[in-house]
């Protein structure tokens, strides 16, 4: 909150204005650092990749989202993400690289695969995802030989 708090106030000496402070949560979970949600006013940080990489965090990510939300204050909703407006304020404003992703290590979940048959010899995997749709009654159909899809009661972690 204290680096959030000093990317407003340079923008604000910078364009001497204020700007509305976002609502901040640590609760975003995957590949993405950060996600700007520019009509909500909300920034929302990976907390796991904060605490793994804290000093870049403060660093780039925070400045990165921040500059998100005062881009789009300040030119309107018809800019690109990672435009010209958002450059702009990555190396003027705040003095760092324009970097559109982060290169923190992210870990690769495990994940499981839900075994389901038909006529033809081997499996079909589904995602977990589907595999719910399949409990809340979607049925699928082979494409190869146009059987029902069944579920096996195996599963496959990879």
């Amino acid at each position: 909150m204290h680096r959030l708090e000093e990317c407003y106030q340079l923008a604000e000496r910078h364009f001497n204005r204020s700007f509305p402070r976002p609502q901040v949560t640590l609760d975003l979970r995957g590949q993405k650092a950060g996600v700007a949600y520019l009509y909500r006013n909300l920034l929302r940080f990976n907390g796991q990749l904060y605490r793994e990489n804290a000093e870049d965090f403060l660093r780039q990510t925070v400045p990165h989202e921040v500059a998100h939300l005062l881009a789009h204050t300040l030119y309107g909703e018809r800019i690109r993400p990672h435009g010209k407006e958002w450059k702009g304020l990555m190396t003027g404003l705040f003095g760092l690289p324009a970097l559109r992703c982060h290169d923190y290590q992210v870990p690769r979940r495990r994940s499981t695969r839900y075994l389901y048959r038909c006529a033809c010899p081997e499996h079909m995997p589904f995602t977990p995802q589907r595999h719910a749709l399949v409990a809340r009654g979607r049925r699928y159909s082979c494409l190869r030989c146009g059987s029902m899809l069944r579920f096996t009661g195996q599963q496959q972690s990879l």
